[in-house]
């Protein structure tokens, strides 16, 4: 599975890797360049999906992208995650470490994996400061995959991670949205924070020719871990 990056003249080509890192471990941000590259390839989740009816999509009141940011709060050192959970749409799944692939495109899930959720792991680990990013499918040919029901998230709904070293972090969501492919918001998904924030992202909007045209994000905020 390929990503790309839309131009502004509308042309799709793969996106170079960025010279420099990002950040180092320990509470990293992505470079200007590094995030446009990694919404590039959130951008293609569900590329060969065919879900004629579409997957859920955002209530009207579930998106607040202007809302103001959370309180700095609590935050944990790295560890890598290894499972997330979203109790009320029933969504538990072991978490992939997805990296870059060799064209300089965010890696995703095989459609053999479909139905396991992937954590970029250049970012912060969820619990650390920063936009922890998880990725996943919407749906296949042969039906829905991990994140189809995300677009049914409203605020105030919880979402656990569970990390390496044992932690349970708990993200509170605090919007969700649906955004166009070519309108993707790399500063709000993948800019500075100074909370420790999760980001959530699958495919979404009308499935045209071999792909959809949008994406829903869901945008949360470290609570409490045990």
């Amino acid at each position: 599975m390929r990503a790309f990056f839309r131009s502004p003249a509308g042309v799709s080509r793969p996106v170079p890797v960025p010279d420099s890192p990002a950040r180092p471990r320990g509470g990293r941000l992505l470079t200007g360049a590094a995030a446009a590259l990694i919404a590039a390839g959130s951008a293609v989740l569900g590329f060969d999906a065919c879900q004629n009816s579409g997957p859920p999509q955002p209530a009207p009141g579930a998106a607040r992208p202007g809302a103001a940011s959370p309180p700095p709060g609590p935050a944990l050192a790295a560890s890598k995650p290894t499972r997330v959970d979203i109790p009320r749409l029933g969504i538990h799944s072991r978490l992939l470490s997805l990296g870059l692939a060799h064209d300089g495109t965010l890696e995703v899930p095989s459609l053999k994996e479909a139905q396991l959720a992937g954590w970029y792991d250049k970012g912060p680990t969820p619990g650390e400061r920063g936009p922890a990013v998880i990725v996943g499918h919407v749906d296949t040919k042969k039906g829905p995959a991990v994140f189809y029901k995300l677009g049914r998230l409203k605020p105030g709904d919880k979402v656990d991670v569970t990390r390496k070293d044992g932690a349970v972090a708990a993200f509170t969501v605090d919007s969700v949205e649906r955004v166009s492919k070519a309108h993707f918001p790399t500063k709000r998904v993948y800019g500075e924070v100074g909370f420790a924030g999760l980001r959530l992202i699958t495919c979404g909007g009308d499935f045209v020719g071999h792909h959809y045209t949008g994406n829903t994000i869901v945008y949360g905020h470290l609570t409490t871990h045990h």
